[in-house]
């Protein structure tokens, strides 16, 4: 896909490990988030949700991409669940660049069983334009590569199938 960029942010590396197979798929850029925070261990599990919990907004280091945020047809953005919520990076990055974004797209990870579909709604309300696309995945469970294919679908038909998540 023309100016598509992939946007993430990863603690444990299951996140990161998705959204490099979606970025190798789509032929796309990819920037991880980085914060500067130590999020390691037990210490930075409680921190990271408690973070997310009080909707904290931590600095994030700037993005390094080839174009301007603008200029990409489409975003799609990667975050773990933390404590019923997108990750507090992610959360950083979409308040300072969600106005600038054209079409974006969500990819969320999660290690339960509930879908979190609420997270998409709570993305939606740093961005301009509603999602095109969006995803809920358990990693390494049977079913996360189903869903992960047709999240590509989706995004490379221009969102028809809005919302999927794995069973």
């Amino acid at each position: 896909m023309p100016y598509t960029l992939c946007v993430y942010y990863s603690r444990t590396g299951n996140t990161e490990k998705l959204m490099r197979e979606i970025a190798a798929e789509l032929k796309c850029e990819i920037v991880k988030l980085d914060d500067g925070i130590d999020r390691t261990g037990l210490g930075g599990w409680l921190r990271s949700g408690m973070q997310a919990m009080s909707r904290r907004l931590p600095p994030v280091k700037p993005v390094k991409t080839a174009f301007p945020i603008g200029v990409y047809d489409l975003v799609i953005i990667g975050t773990p669940v933390w404590a019923g919520r997108c990750s507090s990076p992610v959360r950083s990055f979409l308040m300072e660049y969600g106005e600038e974004m054209r079409k974006t797209a969500y990819v969320i990870t999660r290690s339960s069983d509930l879908h979190y579909e609420e997270v998409f709604d709570q993305m939606d309300l740093y961005v301009r334009s509603p999602r095109v696309s969006a995803v809920s995945i358990r990693p390494n469970t049977v079913g996360s590569t189903f869903w992960r294919n047709e999240f590509l679908t989706s995004v490379r038909d221009g969102g028809k199938g809005k919302a999927n998540h794995d069973g």
